[in-house]
């Protein structure tokens, strides 16, 4: 029974309606703590029930909210992931794309395998029924022997295949012009760095695709790599149609002297040693100790441009060996034996593709250089140093404008 007003009794009914009344206003909850403990006591496990439904939908609702923002943020991500690859794609298309990296993956092959493969071939056609034509081939080879040294072939279709287009785009490769170059000299190009592959000063001076003729009207690049690439049965056809000719000393003195005017000659002066030291964030050339082009300027009569392509490290990871530790000694020892080293290195895709990083390769100023058919020591350390400072002046001129921080040195050795 009830007593006074402070106290009443709970019927079922009391109850239902309290209970009731709670539901229908969820706005007007509870406004103080004493409210709450009176109506807890009141309504029972009624009010425990609706309390629990309540934070049910609380947290119902905070999972939904909680959802909603992950798939908002993963959505944001997405986006900007995808405008990020559109934008350094240059908003190519998916056809444009995969033919850009076919023709890299080519390159690629062809710089580390095609020398192997076409010896395999040979060696496998010899013990078949078509075994006079090996044969035949290498009579030719005899005949053939010294056409790398005096010019190579008169054809060059390779380097206007539309497959380098593909290849600069991919990088992409661009030729920066600093100075104009008299189609009446003769021009040694002093290319740094190497790199692994060498995709700057291959693409700039060994195909068509980068507007060198444009840039430099009346002047003929051309790209000397290693001699012993020409002793390859096959391979020596393909990279004579490609412009590509030997490094050696008699090649050079006939392209220099036998071809007229307005040749430029593509030399990577660092060569192996410096592929050794190449790798991201590292801008290392070797050339210190290097003469033999200068003195081959000299005797030739063709002035020096120095040539730098930054970014060429960038492509490639490369597994740094210790100065003095067994590996880099085999790597030494293989580099005296085959004029090459053997660099350890890592791409994107396949570990073979190379990153898709900017090669801008500026061509400096020309040095101009009198011609000696005897050049003294002075006079070849005279111009060393001239190109030295000449290279070194490139780099810091063009750095920032490039991609690289003020930061940035050029490491000499």
């Amino acid at each position: 029974m009830a007593q006074g007003h402070a106290h009443r009794e709970i019927t079922p009914t009391n109850q239902r309606m309290s209970a009731r009344t709670i539901r229908d206003t969820p706005t007007e909850r509870v406004r103080s703590s004493e409210h709450l403990s009176h109506i807890s006591n009141q309504c029972g496990w009624e009010w425990i029930r609706y309390q629990q439904l309540c934070m049910n939908r609380s947290k119902c609702s905070e999972v939904k909210c909680g959802n909603n923002e992950k798939k908002k943020k993963k959505l944001h991500l997405f986006n900007q992931s995808r405008k990020e690859r559109s934008t350094m794609a240059g908003d190519k298309s998916q056809l444009k794309m995969f033919l850009e990296e076919i023709s890299v993956l080519q390159w690629v092959f062809t710089f580390l395998f095609l020398g192997v493969l076409c010896i395999m071939l040979m060696v496998y056609l010899m013990f078949t029924s078509l075994w006079p034509l090996p044969v035949l081939y290498f009579l030719w080879m005899v005949v053939d022997w010294e056409t790398p040294e005096r010019g190579g072939r008169g054809t060059t279709f390779v380097r206007r295949w539309k497959v380098w287009e593909h290849l600069r785009d991919y990088f992409p490769v661009k030729l920066v012009k600093t100075a104009d170059l008299s189609p009446n000299r003769n021009y040694i190009f002093g290319c740094h760095p190497h790199g692994i592959m060498c995709a700057g000063a291959f693409s700039s001076f060994s195909t068509d695709s980068s507007n060198f003729s444009s840039l430099f009207p009346g002047v003929r690049p051309l790209l000397a790599v290693l001699a012993g690439l020409f002793r390859v049965p096959l391979l020596r056809e393909y990279i004579m149609c490609a412009g590509l000719r030997p490094v050696s000393r008699s090649s050079l003195i006939h392209l220099l002297t036998q071809h007229g005017k307005g040749n430029a000659v593509g030399i990577v002066i660092g060569g192996a040693e410096e592929s050794l030291s190449s790798a991201p964030g590292l801008n290392t050339v070797v050339v210190r100790r290097r003469r033999g082009f200068v003195r081959m300027a000299l005797e030739c009569g063709a002035d020096l441009v120095p040539v730098y392509s930054f970014g060429e490290n960038e492509l490639f990871h490369q597994v740094m060996l210790s100065e003095g530790g067994v590996g880099r000694s085999l790597q030494d020892l293989f580099k005296r034996v085959m004029g090459f080293a053997p660099c350890l290195f890592v791409g994107q895709r396949f570990g073979l593709m190379p990153a898709r990083t900017t090669v801008t390769t500026v061509v400096g100023s020309p040095i101009t250089v009198e011609h000696r058919l005897v050049p003294s020591e002075e006079e070849v350390d005279h111009y060393h140093r001239l190109y030295m400072e000449a290279l070194n002046k490139l780099f810091h001129q063009h750095k920032v404008s490039c991609g690289l921080s003020e930061q940035h040195q050029l490491q000499i050795i």
